[in-house]
This record gives C-alpha cells, structure tokens and sequence, in this order.
C-alpha cells in the first residue's frame, strides 16, 4: 500500500482519536422504494463458474484499449499528460466496496447475514490526477454485484459478478442502489430491505498484462482493516484476473440473469468462438454483463507489471502510478471529512446521516 505518512509530514495526518467509530449506529435512514436487485438465484450461495475464462483464452493486444473516458472532472483532478500513463492501464478511477444486509437484517453479524457485497466503479480520465473535493458527477459509475458475497482470495477461487448499472449518476446510486426499502407481504406482513453499508474506498486500476486483464485495488478507507473487511476478502492492495463471457454461450443455471447485456457489433465481434475473453473497460458499460474474478495471491504484483513497450518509454511504471494516485485520494477524503463514513457519503454527495455508518466490526 502506499506510503501513508505523507499527510502526517504535511500536517494533515488524522490522530487516532479522529478516526471514526467502527460500531454501526443504525439511523432512521430515509427509506425511498429502490429497484429490485437482479437475481442471480438467491439460494446461489457459491457464485463460482467452472474453471473457464483463464487468461490463455486470448491474447489482449494494449494498443488502443484505453477507455473512452470524458474528461467532465475538471474542477475535481488536474490535467497530466497521457504519455505519461503506463500502456498497461486500461482504465484507473475510484473504487468503492458496499454489502447489504438480508432482509430485516440491519446489522449484519456475520458473513451469512449478508445478502449481497458490491463494488462502485468511478472511472476518472487517463489525464487527471485527482486534487481536492468530491469528484463530479460524469454518470459513468458501475454497480457490479457479487453474488459469493466475499472476493476471490487465491486462483482456486472463480466467482462470478454482474454489472447490476452502468452509466450510474450519484442520484441513482443514492436512489436505487444505497437507499432501502420496506414492502408488504401477504405471510409476513411488512419486511424491510435495509440500506446499503459502506465497507471501503479506494482507488482501482484495471490493466493488461497481454494474455490478460486485472482488476487492482488499493484501499484508502478505512486506514486499518478490520474484522468485516478481513471476512469478505478486502485487502490494503488487491487484484483479480477479470474476463468477460460471451452472451452467446448460457450460463450455468445457478448463474443464469433474466436477461443478457445488449452488446454492440464490435463487442461482439471480440469473443469470435470464445467463451471468455480479458475484460475491457467498455464491456462493463453494458447492464447485465457477466464477468469472472479469479483470485490472485500474490497481490498487486502481476497486475500491474511494466510492459516491455513501456521499459524503454518515458511513462511512470504502473506501481508509481496506482501509489501517486492513492496518495492523492487519501489527501481528497481527508479534506472531505475525518470521519470515514462522512467522506465516503460526501464523496457520492449524499447526506451521512441518512444511512449506515462504515463497518469494520461484526
């Protein structure tokens, strides 16, 4: 994880009597109607795939697969020079871990109370670097859902996740993704689905190593993990190997959606014959998109490897880029709040008190 002192030598280090209170203190959140979440078979407990989708599917050329990203966070990130961007970066942005408890289930206890773990994707342009203040909003967010509830530790663990919303504003997230909801049952009389809680942010890289893409992660808040984060796999720097799969092949019935993503041409044209192929940034702007994490033990290291077309070029190495750019998110939440789950909620523009404060304890 990058060098967190850098606050402290600049007078901006928050003392551990600042730090937040990890206890949940559960609100009289405003509760608006969100969407019901798309199923994946709600007694799938595993949300794993076969073993498919391993990198040697096929081969990810660099070249042009940077994400088409509008540069709408002028007032939130300076302007740097896209050469200076590691050709391995596919896309680089904000990344944000919620989970949801079971129905009635406002606090969870324990992994099994859990009902659905997700991951905010909030990309941000090649060229900015972030500087002060929430980042506007571009309505490019993803809500990807994790059915296993926990993320793959290791390359035995393959699960699969969904994009539940692409192209999301903060009002959707707040509207139909945070909020929670109560409605009337015929046996049971009124349930409540509660509010979404806050787990984690960060900051997220997805990169190409040639024959394959990752998904790394580096986690700004909270500065110390805790018992939650430990129990769903979030680590201080992680990865996965993420491919997409083909439409065209069913998945597996306790993996199966509704409906598929409604892919264009040339998206389409990428898979050929194949069942997987390395994920790009543009096929998660797709609802309904179904990826497969596999786990990576070994951390950030293969993920966010120099390209040889990069060792001779003057481009920072994707490491210094992920640490520069965690530094900077580090300074941006502090400035937001000292308590974590007020710059998390400031962070989506949405009010802190309206909803679960972050857990890091069960």
């Amino acid at each position: 994880m990058a060098d967190k002192t850098t606050d402290q030598d600049q007078g901006q280090q928050i003392s551990a009597g600042d730090k937040h209170k990890t206890e949940v203190e559960n609100p009289d959140a405003k509760r608006t109607k969100i969407k019901t979440e798309t199923s994946l078979d709600e007694t799938n407990e595993n949300g794993t795939e076969e073993k498919q989708g391993a990198p040697q599917d096929v081969k990810q050329e660099p070249a042009d697969s940077k994400a088409d990203v509008k540069s709408e966070d002028d007032t939130t990130s300076t302007p740097k020079s896209d050469t200076d961007t590691p050709s391995s970066i596919l896309e680089k942005g904000i990344i944000y871990f919620f989970m949801r408890g079971r129905v009635d289930v406002e606090k969870p206890e324990e992994v099994g109370d859990i009902a659905r773990t997700f991951i905010i994707l909030r990309p941000i342009p090649h060229d900015a670097k972030l500087s002060e203040g929430p980042l506007s909003d571009a309505g490019n967010s993803r809500i990807l859902i994790l059915p296993k509830k926990v993320l793959p530790a290791s390359g035995r663990d393959r699960f699969m996740a969904f994009v539940e919303k692409s192209g999301a504003s903060y009002d959707e997230i707040k509207g139909e993704f945070l909020a929670g909801e109560e409605y009337e049952t015929k046996t049971k009389g009124t349930r409540h689905t509660p509010a979404a809680t806050p787990i984690g942010e960060g900051v997220y890289a997805m990169t190409t190593t040639g024959r394959a893409s990752h998904l790394a992660y580096m986690i700004t808040i909270p500065e110390k993990l805790g018992e939650v984060q430990k129990d769903l796999g979030v680590k201080e720097q992680g990865s996965f190997i993420i491919s997409t799969k083909n439409p065209k092949y069913p998945a597996p019935a306790s993996a199966r959606l509704p409906k598929g993503p409604e892919y264009p041409k040339e998206i389409l044209e990428e898979f050929r014959d194949l069942r997987w192929i390395p994920s790009r940034p543009n096929h998660l702007d797709h609802d309904n998109a179904q990826v497969l994490l596999i786990g990576e033990s070994s951390g950030i290291k293969k993920a966010l490897e120099v390209l040889e077309d990069d060792e001779k070029a003057p481009k920072q190495e994707p490491l210094e880029e992920m640490e520069e750019l965690e530094e900077k998110d580090l300074k941006r939440m502090h400035q937001l709040s000292r308590d974590h789950s007020e710059a998390i909620y400031a962070d989506l523009k949405v009010h802190a008190e309206d909803y679960p404060k972050l857990q890091t304890t069960f």
